[in-house]
């Protein structure tokens, strides 16, 4: 799924466009015990809470694709009989409505769920009549041809409210807040099917992780038997690796920046874009060659790939990079300037040492305190 995709499925979840037909919740304390559920109509809810389970759906649809939200495919072997794939599917056929196929879900995601405190284990069944699009991108309603039905699930920590004080309005006087256990926003979550191209498409899932570097990996491997991507962190420290064992000792100043202009460049061109840019191997090669890397280092990086095993990693574009910041560091100092005026620092040799060299104007502050510095006017 792509970001308009996913804004989509977002817009359903408001009162007026509601599809959400079933809710199911499982409480589970700290000891993996289910102390309680929930079993509704989503409709019949009343509707103060069913504003604070929409704000929940938005947020396990919230976040960056490719980052914290994944789109992950199935093995061929999980849409077989007795597959994870394949228990999904009847599940989201049930609706919802077959208790002994629920509570089996439970049981997996509290088996394989790796969390040491209270959660909220909240799962919904929707229906969209999918509206036809105009050739002009308006919706129209009249002309839907496709109900797309899908299930999604938030896991949700359940905390302690602080201790403290408030005021009582009904006894006027200040009293001691009693404690209550507060539903936070999801940690993890899931939607199945996919809606890809507008359609379901029911051999990938959807998978969302509030911290992108805390993905739950065995908790993936255990309730979809999908292959989970790199982290963010991982994918950026995998292309950190392969500059620095393409270029060696010829990494260079003016290299790296060439190579973080371009990717920025890159990124820039294609920020309206619905899906984000990914790098496969030949897209970083080219990125190299196009930031002038020298034709043998370029067969260097050939040679490397060549000697890889397993599948090739894609890599997120924004992942790699800050778009924001173009950042320099030293074993005491750090240098922090903006991506297109990364041009005003410079590499000089000054009296026989190596040397960053930033052209000073007016304007500079210490501590926020506006100074002055010798030699920045003719007269000095």
């Amino acid at each position: 799924m792509n970001k308009k995709e996913v804004a989509e499925i977002r817009k359903q979840f408001t009162p007026q466009r509601c599809t959400v037909t079933r809710i199911r919740g499982c409480y589970v304390d700290y000891e993996k015990n289910i102390k309680t559920e929930l079993k509704e109509a989503f409709l019949s809810l009343p509707e103060e809470e069913a504003f604070k389970y929409f704000t929940i759906f938005k947020k396990t649809l919230s976040g960056t694709i490719g980052k914290n939200l994944l789109n992950m495919d199935f093995p061929l072997a999980e849409e077989g009989e007795g597959g994870c794939q394949e228990f999904l599917l009847r599940l989201r056929d049930s609706e919802l409505k077959d208790d002994g196929m629920v509570s089996e879900f439970y049981s997996r995601i509290i088996e394989n769920y790796d969390y040491p405190e209270n959660y909220y284990i909240i799962l919904i069944h929707c229906a969209y009549d999918v509206p036809g699009r105009a050739s002009d991108g308006m919706e129209m309603f009249d002309a839907s041809d496709e109900v797309y039905s899908y299930l999604m699930c938030s896991i949700c920590p359940v905390h302690l409210s602080q201790p403290g004080l408030h005021y009582n309005t009904e006894t006027n006087a200040i009293e001691t807040i009693v404690q209550d256990w507060i539903v936070d926003m999801p940690a993890q979550g899931f939607l199945f099917p996919v809606f890809n191209d507008r359609c379901s498409d029911i051999h990938s899932i959807l998978y969302y992780s509030k911290n992108p570097e805390q993905l739950q990996e065995n908790f993936i491997a255990a309730m979809f038997g999908c292959s989970y991507p790199l982290t963010a962190k991982n994918q950026k420290e995998t292309f950190q690796s392969i500059l620095s064992d393409t270029l060696g000792e010829e990494c260079s100043y003016e290299t790296v920046k060439t190579i973080h202009e371009t990717l920025t460049e890159m990124l820039e061109e294609t920020k309206d874009s619905p899906d984000p840019l990914v790098l496969t191997r030949p897209d970083v090669r080219r990125l190299m060659e196009v930031s002038g890397v020298p034709d043998e280092k370029l067969a260097h990086f050939d040679h490397i790939c060549s000697d890889e095993e397993g599948p090739e990693e894609t890599l997120v574009a924004s992942n790699l990079i800050s778009a924001k910041a173009f950042q320099i560091q030293t074993p005491d100092v750090t240098i922090k300037v903006s991506p297109d005026r990364a041009d005003l620092i410079e590499t000089m040799v000054v009296h026989g040492r190596k040397c960053l060299v930033i052209p000073i104007e007016d304007g500079v502050e210490i501590n926020g305190i506006p100074v002055h510095i010798p030699g920045s006017s003719p007269e000095e």
